[in-house]
């Protein structure tokens, strides 16, 4: 399945998007904070770039301009209006691979990029008819999320995010059917994640599965007082990892 990174403002447009295209591509949201875009970039390795420029500011945009600088093969797309294009390639000095002017429906940018990608999009609708679920991993260390996103990337869609505010955000946009949560982090950890997770009444039924580097009584008795749908120990295996995603949600 291929990859494609979704940049853009949290608003009604983007989810829209988000909603339709994650139905037949792996979908990383990168929403609001863009100066984590090139990390998203080397942690995800995307085929695909989409820019949705609706109410970014000019600080905004400029974050973008990485991604033709860095990575000038990667197809990239930016959807707005003519204004919002103009000051986009002002700002960054360079062109999108492709530019669409609002208002192009979700079905015109699955269908572009399907071209783009060179896919027959009747292949990728019959394969979307059996859905994968979405597992979203949290965690700090790039070198985590990328070796735990290989091991589950064959049975089920996976999306990234390494701290807990942008965690909250990327669930905001796309509820996960689980969620894979390190339990040590700086500035918000796991317990405070899951608190947030479990006060939002939208977000409070997700199943949580905390990991942990930490293998000492005290702190596994702490980890379970908050009551997760499990716990794992870092380094994990892909077969203990699959089989205890699999006893939460089948």
């Amino acid at each position: 399945m291929k990859k494609i990174i979704l940049i853009s403002k949290s608003n009604n447009e983007s989810k829209e998007i988000n909603d339709y295209l994650q139905k037949y591509f792996r979908i990383q949201l990168c929403l609001d904070n863009f100066s984590s875009v090139e990390s998203m970039l080397k942690l995800f390795e995307p085929d695909f770039v989409l820019c949705m420029l609706l109410d970014m500011t000019k600080d905004d945009i400029s974050k973008l301009g990485i991604i033709p600088k860095n990575y000038p093969g990667l197809p990239l797309m930016t959807v707005g209006s003519s204004e919002e294009i103009k000051s986009y390639e002002n700002i960054n000095k360079s062109m999108s691979n492709y530019r669409f002017e609002r208002s192009i429906n979700a079905e015109l940018i699955f269908k572009s990029v399907c071209s783009i990608l060179k896919i027959k999009p009747e292949s990728l609708q019959a394969e979307g008819e059996v859905e994968k679920k979405d597992i979203l991993i949290v965690d700090d260390d790039a070198m985590t999320l990328r070796s735990i996103k290989k091991m589950l990337d064959e049975y089920y869609n996976v999306s990234l995010a390494n701290s807990g505010m942008k965690a909250m955000a990327a669930i905001g946009q796309n509820k996960p059917d689980l969620i894979l949560l390190d339990y040590e982090m700086p500035v918000c950890d796991g317990r405070q994640t899951l608190e947030m997770i479990k006060a939002d009444n939208d977000m409070k039924d997700i199943p949580v599965v905390f990991l942990t580097g930490v293998n000492d009584r005290e702190h596994i008795e702490a980890v379970l007082k908050l009551l997760p749908s499990g716990y794992l120990l870092k380094p994990v295996s892909q077969a203990k990892l699959v089989a205890t995603i699999k006893q939460v949600i089948g």
